[in-house]
């Protein structure tokens, strides 16, 4: 492959966050770019006014820069071949529909919107598939002006559409899905490149832009199929040679084995989502590549720069990918259990002060006892933001022991256990795991209870919970004030039963 003309983009519209979907586009194509050595561009897609949002571009940008993907050109670093923002890009448009309309390959429409669904409904009560059919049908081009001149008149404002080609197959080879064939007769008759606005759609725009930026290969999602024979039509007038298409299968929810729908709020499918409950980047980069990507071998965990080295487009899957949250939580811990403890620490002490169980600016004695915190949690959390629910025993005061728990303590040994480990707890020099394992011990060697029956009690009545991490360096986090109270509190409960 010749790596000097390997361009590649990613092409993100401003009309809300980084979705999953669209960072797996991007991550994609930036894998390509960089295992051959090619250029990776970003361009904003902007010509939709009503559908961009506040910081849509400043989010996406964002978004893919945490998520450790750089580019060679775009809207932040520049660009032999800017713009790289359509809604900056008009200058390059015009002369291009201008030609189409002088070719006659382009013509000025005056159907409105009512129109135009008045006629789908008629064909839809008839049995056909809605198309747009010709308003110049059998008409001399004088009685074409007439018409346009009338509506002029009237004051409508055109749409300018492409004339499709009649009885035309269009056909490439699909980089993921093979060889894919459409007739010209089946897309839905000559549609719109200029919007009545002035600004040119989607389709018209990608094609002018791709080419002139000399895009060399395009991925992108499955739902783009239907776009590409129109894409093609628009190549084939200007007589230039169209990039290879590569288009991703879908993402499906692996609990409904539908399509990922942004307006499914039970999975959380937005990046920004990710970052704010503490997922490492790392591991989220790890996951999106293996969404529809499978490496050689069985292992699942692997760096940027692995995947870089072993990418290769024919690995990417015909079949949908499954977004399996469980999996998702399964990589994220891998990660957490490898990263540097200041980087785990770091995050998980955002998510403590976010949550209100920390200072918003906390002291060093805070931040050394919120240290030894995470570290107890740190194997089990899968994202940094369950360290919150997880240690919440030491940020809430416990209400009375009952249920299973209260049903543990309902024997002869459990007070025994307590009230000895209570007044060697007071007597304790020095309060800390090691310090508080001998005490357990003395107690075990001095009542000559063991086993469930000493450890047990302890935990319920220190804790008010029957299983957490290890019991000493709990007992150490609670505080040697509280952890007393604790145990006073339940031994009166138990008396007062």
């Amino acid at each position: 492959m010749a790596n000097d003309k390997i361009r590649v983009r990613y092409a993100p519209s401003p009309t809300g966050h980084l979705h999953i979907g669209n960072a797996r586009t991007a991550i994609f194509n930036y894998l390509f770019a960089r295992h051959y050595k090619g250029k990776f561009i970003i361009r904003i897609e902007d010509t939709d006014t009503k559908r961009n949002v506040q910081d849509g571009e400043k989010s996406q940008l964002d978004n893919l820069k945490w998520l450790g993907i750089d580019w060679d050109e775009g809207p932040d670093v520049g660009g032999d071949y800017g713009p790289y923002r359509q809604s900056e890009r008009k200058a390059t448009y015009d002369p291009l529909i201008q030609q189409l309309l002088d070719e006659g390959k382009a013509y000025y429409s005056y159907k409105t919107e009512e129109e135009l669904e008045a006629e789908r409904e008629e064909q839809r009560a008839r049995g056909v598939m809605p198309h747009y059919e010709y308003e110049y049908a059998g008409m001399t081009p004088e009685e074409q002006q007439a018409a346009m001149d009338a509506a002029e008149a009237k004051g409508l404002k055109p749409v300018i559409r492409f004339r499709v080609p009649k009885h035309q197959t269009y056909e490439w080879d699909d980089m993921v899905k093979g060889h894919v064939s459409f007739d010209s007769d089946t897309i839905g008759g000559d549609f719109v490149i200029v919007k009545r606005d002035g600004m040119p759609t989607y389709n018209f725009a990608v094609v002018a832009d791709d080419h002139n930026m000399a895009i060399s290969h395009i991925f992108r999602g499955d739902d783009h199929v239907a776009n590409t024979p129109k894409q093609l039509m628009i190549y084939e007038a200007f007589g230039w040679e169209a990039p290879k298409f590569g288009h991703m299968s879908l993402i499906i929810s692996a609990d409904t084995g539908k399509k990922l729908s942004k307006r499914d709020e039970t999975v959380l499918q937005f990046i920004e989502q990710y970052r704010n409950l503490g997922y490492l980047p790392d591991a989220l980069f790890n996951f999106i590549v293996l969404l529809g990507w499978s490496p050689v071998g069985e292992d699942e965990i692997y760096s940027e720069k692995q995947f870089i080295k072993m990418y290769d487009e024919k690995r990417l899957s015909k079949s949908p990918a499954t977004f399996d949250n469980k999996k998702l939580e399964w990589i994220n811990n891998r990660y957490v259990k490898d990263s540097d403890e200041d980087v785990v620490v770091d995050l998980a002490l955002q998510q403590l002060i976010k949550a209100g169980n920390l200072p918003d600016n906390p002291d060093a004695k805070t931040i050394e006892w919120a240290r030894k915190l995470i570290d107890v949690y740190r194997r089990q959390m899968s994202y940094m933001a369950q360290i919150n629910e997880m240690a919440a025993v030491f940020f809430t005061e416990p209400d009375q022991v009952d249920g299973e728990a209260l049903a543990e303590l309902n024997n002869d040994t459990a007070p025994v256990v307590l009230r000895e480990f209570a007044a060697k707890l007071r007597e304790l020099p020095l309060f800390d795991k090691v310090a508080i394992l001998r005490t357990i011990k003395e107690v075990q060697k001095e009542t000559g209870i063991k086993g469930r029956k000493l450890w047990m009690p302890i935990r319920i009545a220190v804790t008010h919970e029957m299983e957490g991490p290890e019991l000493p360096e709990s007992i150490e986090l609670i505080g040697r004030e509280k952890a007393l109270q604790h145990v006073d509190q339940t031994l009166a409960q138990l008396d007062a039963n």
